[in-house]
C-alpha cells in the first residue's frame, strides 16, 4: 500500500491512496521548535517526526511512501530503508493545502481557523528569523568584515603616521626622507626619542643597516630641526606606541584572515592569496555572489568607475580591477597585463565556484593551468606590439566633428 507524506505548519500528515487522512504527528506548541523542524524538512533532511510516522505506517501495512521533495525522499530511503516515490505536486498535498484549516481542527491542534492563522503567522516569522540568522552566520561575510577592517586599519595608520612625521619633523625633519618605512620610523622615535640619541650603537641595536645608520647619524649632527621639550617628545612617543600597537593588530588580523580564507575559500586563496581573495569576496557581497559572476566581471571588479566612464565617453575600458594587486599582474609587462588579467580572472571564477558549491581541493590543478597559460602569454607576447600609424588627414575631420558635437551640447 502507498501513503503520501505531507508536511504542514502544525505537523506531518499521511494520506492513503484515496486521499484520506490515516496518520499524523503533531509539532510542539512552541513556534521556534516547529520552525526548526520545517526548515530541516525543506533542506531535505529526514527529521524524527517523519521517521516516527513512517514506522507507524509500516506497522499498519504501508510499504511505499510518496514525497513531494526528491531530496527528502532520498534521505528517508537511506535512513529508514523503505521504498519511496516522488510526486510533485501530489493530489494529497493539494488537498491538504486547500483545506488545511479543517485538518488542523480534526487533528485537535487548534480549535478554529483563527487560531490556526495566528499559529501560521508565528511559525512563518520564526522561519524568516532563522533564515536571516543563517545568512548572517556564513563565514564569507566574516571574511568581508575582516578585509574591510584591515583596509580601515591601513587608512588609520597612514593618517596617524603622516601626523607623526610632520610633528617629529619639527625636531628632526631630515629623517623623513631617510626612513621611508612607517613602522621603523615610529619604532626609532619610541626607542630613541631625541635626535641626539641617533648614534651608530643605538641604530645598530634597532637593526638598521650600517650604511643607512651612518647616513642618519651624519644628518642628525647637521640637522636644522628645533629642540623639543620633554613633554612634547613624550606625547609623540605615546602616539608612536599606539601606532606600533596598530601594526601588531594588523599582523594578527592578517594571520586570522589567512586561516579564515583557508576554511572558507581555499581554492580562491591558493590562486589570489588570502587578502586579495577576501577583497574580491567583500566587493561581490559574498562567496556565492562571486561564484555566480562571469570571469569578465571578476576581471574588472573594483574598477566600476572606469568601466562606466568608458561606456559613457567611449574611452578604452579598464583591463583589470583589484586583481591588479596580484604579483602576476603587478610585475608583468604593460602589454601583457590585459591577457594575464583575463587568464587569472578565468581561473578565479572556477575556483570561486568550486569553493561555493563543490567544496573540494582543486588548487593544484588550477595553479598548473594558470602557470601554463602565463608561460604561453609571456612567450608569445615577449615584445610590445607595434604602434599603429595614424593618418592625420583622416584624424582631423573626426576631431573637428567631435568638437562641433560638444559645442552643440554646451
Amino acid at each position: 500500500m502507498k501513503a503520501t507524506i505531507i508536511e504542514c505548519s502544525f505537523g506531518i500528515l499521511a494520506f492513503d491512496s484515496r486521499n484520506k487522512l490515516t496518520e499524523k504527528v503533531l509539532f510542539s506548541r512552541r513556534p521556534q521548535a516547529a520552525a526548526k523542524i520545517l526548515s530541516k524538512i525543506e533542506e531535505g533532511k529526514a527529521v524524527d517526526e517523519i521517521v516516527e510516522i513512517i514506522r507507524k505506517l509500516g506497522r499498519e501495512g504501508y510499504d511505499v511512501f510518496v514525497f513531494e521533495n526528491s531530496v527528502l525522499a532520498k534521505d528517508v530511503q537511506e535512513k529508514c530503508g523503505v521504498n519511496v516515490e516522488v510526486s510533485k505536486p501530489s493530489e494529497a498535498g493539494d488537498l491538504a493545502r486547500s483545506d488545511i484549516g479543517r485538518f488542523a481542527v480534526e487533528t485537535g491542534f487548534v480549535k478554529d481557523a483563527e487560531e490556526l492563522g495566528l499559529w501560521t503567522h508565528n511559525v512563518t516569522m520564526e522561519i524568516a528569523k532563522q533564515r536571516v540568522k543563517g545568512a548572517v552566520e556564513k563565514r564569507d561575510l566574516i571574511v568581508a568584515q575582516g578585509i574591510q577592517t584591515l583596509d580601515d586599519l591601513d587608512k588609520t595608520i597612514n593618517l596617524l603616521m603622516s601626523r607623526v612625521r610632520e610633528w617629529y619633523g619639527v625636531h628632526f625633519p631630515e629623517l623623513d626622507r631617510l626612513m621611508e618605512k612607517h613602522e621603523t620610523y615610529a619604532r626609532l622615535i619610541l626607542n630613541l626619542g631625541s635626535k641626539e640619541n641617533f648614534t651608530l650603537d643605538n641604530l645598530g641595536k634597532e637593526e638598521i643597516p650600517e650604511s643607512k645608520a651612518e647616513a642618519i647619524v651624519k644628518t642628525a649632527e647637521k640637522s636644522m630641526g628645533a629642540d623639543l621639550a620633554e613633554t612634547d617628545l613624550h606625547q609623540i612617543q605615546a602616539l608612536c606606541k599606539n601606532i606600533l600597537g596598530l601594526y601588531s593588530l594588523r599582523q594578527d588580523l592578517e594571520g586570522y584572515m589567512d586561516k579564515t580564507m583557508e576554511e572558507v575559500a581555499p581554492n580562491t586563496k591558493a590562486l589570489a592569496g588570502s587578502l586579495l581573495g577576501a577583497r574580491l569576496i567583500a566587493i561581490s557581497g559574498g562567496l556565492s555572489n562571486l561564484a555566480r559572476r562571469p570571469a569578465s566581471t571578476i576581471q574588472v571588479l573594483g574598477a566600476e568607475k572606469a568601466l562606466f566612464r568608458s561606456l559613457k565617453t567611449g574611452t578604452r575600458p579598464p583591463k583589470h580591477g583589484v586583481i591588479f594587486q596580484h604579483t602576476l599582474l603587478h610585475d608583468a609587462k604593460r602589454w601583457q597585463r590585459g591577457k594575464l588579467a583575463r587568464a587569472l580572472a578565468g581561473k578565479l571564477a572556477i575556483a570561486a565556484r568550486i569553493d561555493a558549491f563543490g567544496r573540494r581541493d582543486a588548487s593544484d590543478m588550477l595553479k598548473a593551468g594558470l602557470n601554463k597559460r602565463v608561460e604561453e602569454i609571456r612567450e608569445k607576447y615577449a615584445e610590445p606590439p607595434p604602434i599603429p600609424e595614424v593618418n592625420p588627414r583622416r584624424e582631423r575631420p573626426r576631431n573637428e566633428q567631435k568638437w562641433r558635437k560638444q559645442r552643440r551640447e554646451r
